[in-house]
């Protein structure tokens, strides 16, 4: 009888994005093809790690363990640390290893990243908790164009993210995003579509296959598309392929690929865009590990192309396995 890899399905963890980690592990669990044998890894939000309905060490966890698919989101499971622990007892695992998931995890420095490859992407200021003094919030008002978007720099599923018009709306925005970083991304707004792209290396014998641009549509009027509106059906809808023009189209798959390429990021990723009607196409942020749940865009965007869930996750621990 041949041995079945087994599949370490990492989930949970100590973000802000628990609930949604543990949506996309359990899509993983659901969907491995039937030559792998998985092992749910669940992490609290305590960060204790559990197999088996028992507390380990990682080391315990993941004894026996052939290659982990890496379901966790936000701190820890996205900024380098989990793939630290992961290269300290030598599991391969899918997704970005650890220097370049820090990188993709900060805002503030992805956004440095973007300037140096003339990656358009919109004018921004960080802030740090320690440097915020009682006319910060006013300086901002006065020299910066308005309204602007007030977000963690680290974190996703834009969690701590708001739109301020007032100066009391900026004053109330950045302490709401200092509960989440200790430092706060100031970005200047920009209308227009929402529109979100996937690659995936070595897929369909490309070095880096891109997947096609979705378009989403948020039905809650707010100015942008907010973590309700993220994983509820009823309050947003996704267009793959969405309604851009061949050049939008060609520019969004183009600055996707270069973002993956740029940030040195591997195995798969997503960024994300705003197509502004007149200022064309801005780059607004690269997840390393976007979401897997059954409203995320990634699997939409699989589909779309003929693919499936179980063709991802079998290609992608086929990469993690050849590291």
């Amino acid at each position: 009888m041949s041995h079945q890899t087994i599949v370490g399905v990492l989930r949970g963890g100590p973000s802000s994005e628990y609930d949604v980690s543990l949506k996309t592990g359990a899509t993983v669990l659901r969907n491995l093809p039937e030559h792998y044998a998985p092992a749910d890894i669940f992490i609290s939000k305590e960060g204790e790690w559990h197999t088996t309905g028992l507390v380990r060490t990682p080391e315990q966890a993941l004894k026996g363990i052939d290659v982990v698919f890496n379901a966790l989101h936000g701190e820890f499971g996205e900024d380098g640390k989990v793939q630290k622990v992961l290269d300290d007892v030598s599991v391969p695992y899918t997704g970005s290893g650890a220097l370049a998931s820090a990188l993709g995890m900060n805002k503030a420095l992805t956004k440095k990243v973007y300037a140096q490859h003339g990656i358009k992407t919109p004018y921004s200021v960080a802030i740090r908790k320690e440097q915020y003094g009682a006319g910060t919030a006013r300086e901002l008002f006065m020299s910066f164009p308005q309204p602007s978007v007030i977000k963690p720099v680290s974190g996703g599923s834009s969690i701590g993210v708001t739109i301020a018009y007032t100066l009391g709306d900026i004053e109330e925005a950045i302490g709401n995003a200092f509960l989440y970083s200790e430092v706060v991304l100031v970005e200047e707004f920009v209308g227009g579509k929402e529109a979100s792209c996937g690659v995936i290396d070595g897929f369909r014998e490309q070095d880096v296959y891109v997947l096609m641009p979705t378009e989403i549509i948020d039905k809650t009027n707010n100015d942008i598309w907010g973590y309700e509106s993220k994983y509820s059906n009823d309050l947003h809808e996704i267009r793959t392929p969405g309604d851009f023009s061949v050049r939008e189209k060609g520019e969004i798959q183009e600055l996707t690929r270069l973002a993956h390429q740029v940030l040195g990021l591997r195995h798969y990723s997503r960024t994300d865009f705003v197509v502004h009607p007149k200022r064309g196409v801005y780059v607004l942020e690269t997840n390393t590990l976007p979401g897997l749940t059954e409203t995320s865009l990634f699997p939409h965007a699989l589909e779309a192309g003929g693919s499936s869930l179980s063709e991802f996750f079998d290609h992608t621990l086929q990469l993690a396995l050849r590291k």
